[in-house]
Formats: C-alpha cells, structure tokens, sequence
C-alpha cells in the first residue's frame, strides 16, 4: 500500500512539470499544478499512517519511507496545495501569461525535488536531491526578471551551493570514517552510517557532523549562513516565497534531523547536539534583532523564517521525545502560518505597489477578509495564543528548561518577548496608524479574489484548531519518529 501511495505521490507532480511544458497552455498549467498538489495532499496523510506499521525500504534499498520522511512530505505537501491556489490569483497579476507555463512546471519540479529528498535512502543521493532543489528553485526566484530578483537569485545559488558543498565534504568525511568499520565499500544508507559512528575515530566524526550541519544549515536558512534568505524571500513571487519558507527549509531541516539520529549512539552526541542548539539560539536572536529594524514587509517575513527555524534547531538540540515532538508540531504549524503570511504580504505588495511598511496603511479597509486573515496569522507567527504555534514552542521550551540547555531557554523567552513586540509593531502601523489624508496611498483594486482569499482560510482554520487541541494521535507519529532517530532509520 504504502508503494502505490508513494508512487501517486511523485507521478503528480511529474505529470504536472511534463503537462505544462508539452502544451504551454498558461490555464492549462494552473489547473495542473492545483490538481497535482490536492493529489499530493490527499496521499501524504495515509501515507504517515502506513509508516506507523513500519518502514517501507525499496527500489535496491535507494528509497525509505519512514515517518520523519512521511511527515515532512505533509508539511510540504500541504505548502504545496496552499500555494498552488494562490499562485493563479496572484500570477495573473504579473502580467506574464506567455510565461506562466514555465512557472508552473518549474513550480511542480521544484515540489518534486523536495519530495524525493525526503525519501533517500543513501546519504549521497540525498545530497544530489537537495542540490536540485536549489538549481530549480533558482529560477523561480528570479523569474519576475527585475534587477533586484535576478541578483537575489544569484545570491541564492552562490551562497547555497557553497554551503552544500560543505555538506559534500562531510558526506564523504562520514563515507570515509565508516569504511574503517564497515569495509572499503559499503552501502551508504542512513542506517549503515548510524551502526558504524559509535567506532568512528571520534574527532573525525564531530567534524563531519559540522560540517554537514553548516552545510545544511545553510539550505535551512540557519545563522550566520542565512545571507541569502532575505534577498531570496523578498524578491521571490509570494507562492515561490511560501514554498522557500514552509517548504524547503523543512527539507533541508531533514538532513539535519538523520545527521543527528546518526550520531546519536557516539560519545560526541553531546557536543553535537550543543553546536545545534548553539545554531538554533544564534538564529533565533539574531532574527529577533531584525525583525524589529526591518522596513520591508517580505524581508520581515524571511526574517520570521530565520527565526523559526532556529526554534525547531533548539527542539532538535534540545532533544528527547518531547524535544522531537515539539520540532515536528512546529514545523507542521510554521509551514501553515508562513504561508498565509506570505500570501497576505503578497496582495499588500500588489494591491498598494511596494514592498516598504511604510507605504502599506489601513490594511482593513482595502482587505477586509483576507487583512483579517493576515493580522491574525501575525499573532500567530509571534508565537501567541490561542494560535498552533505557541503551543509548540512551549513544548520545546519546556523541554529546554528541564535539561541541560537552560541557558537557551532562557535567551529563546527573552528574544520571544522581543519577536513579538517588534513583529506586531509593524503589523500596528500598517493597519491601525493615522496618515494624512494627502499621503495616503494608492491602492489598486486587485482582481482574482477567491483564489488568492481561500488559501488564507485553508491555512487559517487548521493552525486555530491545532492551537486550541493537540489530536492525541500525533503523539504516534512523534515517538514512532524518535525510535527512528534513535535507531538510525532502521
């Protein structure tokens, strides 16, 4: 069962990219890439459910699909159908039809990647999927063809590549401490790597989880490698800036999670789950900070990326069941809420034709739905109730008091403190701050409504639910989830 799902699952996609190239028809390629992502949607909940029964290993061993990979695929799964909807509402607006077919099957590969590193068995192949993702995504980010999105772009693929270059380097680092273990030639799956790294020459082994951390982090948009997050968010299509933010940094968060499942079992656990921790608390100040002095409004959304990616590198740091439980419930509820923030800076930029805070005012009156939706996807972003996310991080931050980490824990609720009040300053002036009636802003009346409004409550109403009630049956999928980590993959 889980083959067939697992199959459904990447021949959408694949169907979609082909469909849009072959007939180059811009409706066509929408209703595509719109059906390929409910498709995907549809099959990745079961597809978790089959992985609680064990995991599935096939195609000579190259393919697993376990229940980290599984939840990950629903995360990206569900940014890929919110943002499949949105992106024909906001699309039509760019004045590009000719070239919406090259969007949209470059939208459905770049999903497809992501999807397929999820599953990778070997170590390097892994690599090899991650990689693609980047010189796929590249284009998306700069496929407005203005100057600041066409350098943004070659920003994104210097920066990135020569971080997973890094993440290269300890690859093979890892390949080489392992031959002395497990013979000069060995299949280099995840679980050959987490059986052979307790016999490792130990100072060998740290610095190839660094490596493979910085690598991957860099992907992940951890600081001080997230130099190219800002530039990328920001000038990306609002859809393409959803799928960076709740899309593939989840995925490149992946590696990161099986890096350290591998070595989990070595006596230099310990300090490797510091140097994660020591990331995640650097990310998470360093985003505070600049959230609070940021004057454009999709820059403040990547800076919100940063920020959040940094509380699922403290609950992986942190560790332990609850550690794990608290990362995936914030990776699952940051994809929803940063889309519908993404969504909602895209009809402001649109509607009021600039990027700076400064020249959004009365949000309200010119949206009154859907700038409902996007202030209170701002509350939930801060980490406030009754929303999902501040549940998670009080799970994860529960878990940081109780261990060895307090130091982290006590800096992660201090900067909170300052995330929320510098992030909802902003979110004040834009909505509710007096301007002259001379200066106030051209707003131009946006068409497409439905589409680019009925994401928003498709991303709303689930991270209200989940922050209100915690269904007990995901505690399933976090512990079947920390075994696997444990365990190597097995």
């Amino acid at each position: 069962m889980a083959q067939q799902l697992f199959l459904v699952l990447f021949a959408a996609p694949l169907a979609a990219t082909i469909l849009s190239m072959a007939l180059r028809h811009s409706r066509v390629a929408e209703y595509a890439t719109v059906t390929a992502a409910i498709i995907d949607l549809v099959v990745s909940v079961p597809l978790v459910l089959q992985t609680l029964h064990g995991t599935v290993i096939c195609w000579h061993s190259y393919i697993r699909v376990d229940t980290l990979g599984a939840w990950v695929i629903l995360c990206i799964s569900i940014v890929y159908a919110l943002s499949s909807i949105y992106a024909v509402g906001y699309m039509r607006l760019l004045d590009e039809e000719k070239r919406l077919p090259l969007f949209y099957a470059l939208f459905s590969g770049f999903a497809f990647t992501m999807l397929a590193a999820c599953v990778m068995n070997n170590v390097g192949v892994y690599w090899i999927a991650i990689e693609l993702t980047t010189l796929i995504s590249t284009f998306l980010v700069g496929f407005e063809r203005e100057a600041e999105s066409t350098e943004a772009a070659w920003k994104y693929i210097v920066v990135v590549s020569g971080g997973i270059t890094l993440a290269l380097l300890g690859t093979v680092l890892f390949y080489w401490g392992g031959s002395f273990v497990l013979g000069p030639r060995y299949a280099m799956t995840w679980a050959a790597l987490h059986t052979s790294a307790p016999q490792v020459y130990q100072p060998l082994l740290l610095i190839s989880f660094l490596l493979v951390l910085v690598g991957y982090g860099t992907k992940a948009g951890l600081a001080p490698m997230h130099t190219w997050l800002p530039d990328a968010h920001s000038e990306s299509p609002a859809p393409v800036s959803a799928m960076l933010s709740g899309a593939l940094l989840n995925a490149s968060m992946l590696g990161i999670a099986r890096f350290l499942g591998v070595v989990s079992g070595a006596s230099i656990s310990r300090s490797a789950h510091t140097a994660v921790v020591t990331f995640g608390i650097f990310s998470f100040v360093l985003a505070a900070l600049f959230i609070v002095r940021q004057t454009g409004i999709k820059r403040l959304m990547a800076y919100s990326s940063v920020e959040h990616i940094g509380v699922q590198a403290l609950g992986l740091g942190f560790g332990g069941v609850l550690g794990v439980a608290g990362t995936l419930y914030h990776m699952l509820n940051h994809s929803m809420n940063k889309s519908l923030m993404f969504f909602g800076a895209g009809n402001a930029m649109r509607a009021y034709g600039t990027k700076e805070i400064s020249g959004i005012r009365h949000v309200l009156k010119t949206f009154p739905a859907s700038g409902t939706l996007w202030l209170l996807g701002a509350v939930g972003i801060a980490g406030a109730p009754p929303f999902a996310l501040f549940l998670s991080e009080f799970t994860i931050l529960r878990v940081g008091i109780a261990g060895p980490y307090r130091w982290a824990a006590v800096l992660f609720v201090v900067f909170l403190v300052v995330v929320f009040i510098g992030f909802l300053a902003h979110f004040r002036s834009m909505y509710f701050e007096v301007t002259p009636e001379q200066q106030a802003p051209q707003v131009r009346r946006l068409p497409w409504v439905v589409w680019r409004t009925l994401p928003m409550w498709l991303a709303f109403l689930p991270m209200l639910v989940l922050g209100l009630w915690w269904p007990h049956g995901l505690w399933d999928v976090f512990i079947k989830v920390s075994v696997e980590l444990a365990g190597g993959g097995r």
